[in-house]
């Protein structure tokens, strides 16, 4: 209730902003109101060396998981976009503690670069999720609807990666284990799946895990930690275009020493998903 207290206050004084500042862009030129927006907290001044046309020659956009997923941003209006997202974005005191997703490498020559961690997403809990050194921010989600999401369309990501690739996992682990199985020490391993790596979010991630405790209570996602589980589940994508999920799930009970192998595959037909779900090697798989 009181971050939502927080939310609406904050958005009220935007509004009562907003509208002050409509007369003064009248009677005043951009530099003013510019340092007024400063003053009110609607704009920081900290990425000014973007704004001038052609001084930041590009931007460096890496993949924390895929170092082969790499964008490099040439093309100055995509800087002028990153600009208006980053110089409106709210400072703040504190960052997330989830992973970042990407890093960012803002060239601005004479070598200096600017690098920050980025998390895509929101904090539910209101902390930065674009940070440097000395440096933490809220960015709106505007950098992953106007840029990477942009770039993940030319890498053909699967449709509905999120509700695909975790949906195929909660619903294999489903299958597996019955009702007193599942207070099990589960662990999954999701490091190991190199081809959805490019595609896993910290946000998203993050809510696959409380949706995993609620249902498997002493489930969680491993961290080279193996030894600390009864059953060590294993994700593998064996392919994927926008209309087809492939992925192998793999579990080892280490007190019984054995290892059970389930086949997953996800086809988009007729407005939805159809899920299928074997012990079995399908054909074509």
């Amino acid at each position: 209730m009181k971050t939502l207290d927080k939310t609406i206050k904050r958005r009220l004084n935007i509004f009562i902003i907003s509208w002050i500042l409509i007369p003064v862009t009248l009677l005043c030129g951009c530099s003013k109101l510019d340092q007024l927006k400063v003053k009110a907290g609607l704009k920081n001044s900290d990425f000014e060396y973007m704004k001038q046309q052609g001084k930041v020659k590009q931007i460096i956009i890496q993949n924390t998981r895929d170092q082969g997923f790499k964008f490099v941003v040439t093309d100055q209006s995509t800087i002028k976009n990153l600009y208006d997202i980053l110089s409106s974005a709210k400072k703040v005191s504190k960052k997330s503690s989830l992973d970042p997703d990407y890093v960012f490498e803002i060239d601005e020559g004479n070598n200096k670069v600017h690098k920050f961690s980025y998390i895509a997403g929101l904090d539910k809990k209101d902390l930065g999720n674009l940070y440097s050194k000395g440096q933490v921010y809220i960015v709106s989600n505007r950098i992953d609807n106007d840029m990477i999401n942009n770039f993940w369309n030319t890498r053909m990501p699967p449709s509905d990666f999120k509700s695909v690739y975790y949906g195929s996992i909660m619903d294999t682990l489903n299958k597996c284990f019955s009702e007193k199985d599942k207070t099990k020490k589960i662990g999954i391993n999701l490091k190991d799946d190199i081809d959805a790596q490019r595609f896993i979010l910290s946000t998203e991630q993050e809510e696959f895990k409380s949706d995993l405790t609620s249902k498997f209570k002493n489930a969680n996602i491993g961290n080279n930690d193996e030894d600390n589980y009864d059953v060590w589940v294993t994700i593998k994508t064996e392919g994927y275009k926008s209309t087809l999920y492939k992925m192998t799930v793999t579990l080892f009970d280490r007190q019984n020493q054995s290892e059970k192998v389930y086949y997953v595959q996800d086809t988009y037909s007729s407005g939805g998903w159809n899920k299928s779900i074997s012990e079995s090697k399908p054909n074509g798989f």
